[in-house]
Parts: C-alpha cells; structure tokens; sequence
C-alpha cells in the first residue's frame, strides 16, 4: 500500500497519478497497416522537424486524465501544467509520479501546496502508464498520416487527448497495471 493513500497530512482523499511528457511533430514514419493477400498499401510519409509537445497525468485507478499541449518542454511550462493538474483535483492530495526529465529536477518548478511529486528509477519508462498512452496515440490518430503544418498535428492531438479524456474506461484498461492499481 502506497503511504498515506487513505490521506493525505491535510485530512485530503489520495490520488495517485503518472505524469510524461510526448512530443509529436511532422515526422510521418510508416507504420504496419492491414490489406488484402498480394496488395501492398501506399503510405506517405515525411520527415519534417517540427515538434510540439503534450503534457498528461493519468490516474490509472480510474483512468482519470488531464492533458495540456505546449510548443516546447521545460520547467515553466512543466509548472504551469502541475498547477492545471493541482486545479483539476482541488480536494484531493496528489501523490505524482514522473521521469527526472531535467525540467522535473530543477529548482525553479513550482509544486502546488496539493501535490508531492517521487520520481521513477532513470531509465525505466516500462514503469510509466502514461507511456501506453502515447503509444495508443500514435498508433490510432497518427499512424500514416503526414500534415501540411505544425498546427494540423496540434489539432490532431487535441483530438487525441479529447478522446481519451472522455474515455476513462479505455484509458484505465491500458494504464491500470496490477501493481499499481492493487495497492492503491
């Protein structure tokens, strides 16, 4: 059992949730796809460097997610996006667990007063639920597919995270490992 997950020192419920970070950009790299015996599929693809990134934290207990999309990673942003998470989850004490990606460590990101952050053994990202996420991400809204801007893939994958979001039962069957949700 996770210390302190019936509460928090602040008399609040527990919650414990999974953080990372993805970044989706205008590289199109095929990807296996279905057709009949002896046809062989066209698939576009392309190799632009242009990037974005989404932030999201999934409690895996409950499939529970909240996302934000930025243009670049670091500790600024990272902040802003815990204190969107620190909102969401107002009435309850947020046990976080993350990477130690160097805007994670560093001491100008600001922790909300609801949130404790632990961090994940280096090299482990096996460990991290929200992983399968992006990995349901590409493979279901960005498989095959080129975009003509930066701001075609930003909608793309607000359209992702929006379905996920609205699809917790989806989202807990690939996040909900037996070693998490069993002792929460």
């Amino acid at each position: 059992m996770i210390a302190g997950a019936a509460s928090s020192a602040n008399g609040l419920p527990t919650r414990v949730m999974f953080q990372d970070e993805g970044r989706f950009g205008r590289v199109g790299l095929p990807r296996r796809c279905w057709a009949p015996p002896g046809a062989r599929p066209g698939c576009p693809s392309q190799i632009i460097r242009e990037y974005i990134y989404a932030y999201s934290a999934i409690s895996p207990k409950d499939g529970a997610i909240e996302s934000s999309i930025a243009g670049y990673a670091d500790s600024s942003v990272m902040g802003l996006f815990l204190g969107q998470v620190a909102e969401r989850f107002a009435d309850e004490f947020i046990i976080m667990f993350m990477d130690k990606a160097a805007w994670h460590t560093t001491g100008k990101l600001q922790i909300p007063h609801n949130m404790a952050l632990l961090f994940l053994p280096p090299y482990s990202p096996q460990l991290n639920p929200v992983e399968h996420l992006w990995k349901e991400i590409r493979e279901k809204f960005f498989a095959n597919l080129v975009f003509d801007s930066i701001a075609a893939v930003e909608d793309q994958l607000f359209d992702a995270l929006s379905f996920m979001n609205s699809h917790k039962k989806t989202v807990q069957a690939f996040t909900g490992f037996d070693w998490i949700v069993t002792n929460l």
